[in-house]
């Protein structure tokens, strides 16, 4: 078994929504990123890529890159799932915390978890999705921006794949 964790950040700017956990939710700004912005995926990507030991999520797909540039995080998950795949891991479970005041996650939760899920190739069972606010403290509470956190588990389901 291996653990991992992972974080991410992201400032609101233009636009009329955020992604969040692979779902659109409609919001009154957008978020200024390379990607779409996808804080809940790409603190998951950290935290499974930390889990394998296989670095972090800017080695893999650098803002530098123009490849990256607006890419779907959904992508950069399954990429990542791939290589967790050739090394043999599975994913037991995935737990990501939602940190904002707003856009509010609670109807989209659902749709999150289940997508998430999904690119993990486990059951909705597997994966908890939490939400909190920063009590108005911060730039969480000011209203500048949004995080997520992540944590998860691997199982060794296999050898690792030669190559």
């Amino acid at each position: 078994m291996r653990i991992g964790f992972g974080s991410d950040v992201h400032a609101f700017g233009p636009g009329d929504s955020v992604m969040i956990a692979g779902v659109r939710v409609p919001h009154s700004r957008g978020v200024i990123a390379h990607s779409d912005g996808d804080v809940a995926l790409h603190a998951l990507c950290d935290a499974l890529l930390g889990a394998a030991g296989l670095g972090d999520i800017g080695m893999h797909f650098p803002d530098s890159d123009p490849r990256w540039s607006g890419a779907d995080s959904r992508e950069l998950t399954r990429h990542v799932m791939a290589l967790l795949r050739a090394r043999g891991y599975a994913v037991a479970n995935a737990d990501l915390t939602i940190l904002a005041g707003a856009p509010r996650i609670g109807r989209h939760r659902d749709a999150m978890r289940h997508t998430v899920a999904q690119l993990l190739a486990v059951e909705d069972s597997q994966v908890n999705i939490k939400a909190t606010t920063t009590e108005g403290l911060g730039f969480i509470g000011r209203g500048e921006g949004l995080a997520a956190q992540a944590a998860v588990l691997l199982l060794q389901i296999a050898p690792a794949s030669p190559g």
